[in-house]
């Protein structure tokens, strides 16, 4: 979501740097911008992909250090250990580690 956010941003910039439109449309542009990004419907989008991503990323790491854990120094295990460890609270991951917010 990130590289495609930055991908659509550098689009808008380029047409604006591109075209002879000038400032006015500029503003224009970056008005709308600034309204969808504050729409509370596209923030909770993209809360909802973040949550996604994070899930996914987890159990994906969870699946690949059960693969390849028996394969890789004991240094590097513990550590990968001690990283799981950290990011549970009573059992349950903690999510404000991963940077969660509604700002």
């Amino acid at each position: 979501m990130r590289y495609k956010l930055t991908f659509v941003v550098g689009l808008a910039l380029g047409y604006v740097v591109g075209t002879r439109a000038g400032r006015e449309r500029y503003e224009q542009m970056k008005k709308s911008a600034k309204e969808f990004a504050q729409n509370p419907a596209v923030r909770n989008a993209a809360e909802s992909a973040a949550q996604t991503g994070r899930q996914a990323a987890g159990k994906a790491a969870h699946l690949v250090g059960d693969k390849v854990g028996d394969r890789l120094p004991s240094s590097v295990t513990d550590r990968v250990q001690t990283l799981r460890r950290r990011g549970r609270v009573n059992g349950k991951v903690d999510e404000e580690d991963w940077g969660t917010s509604n700002t």
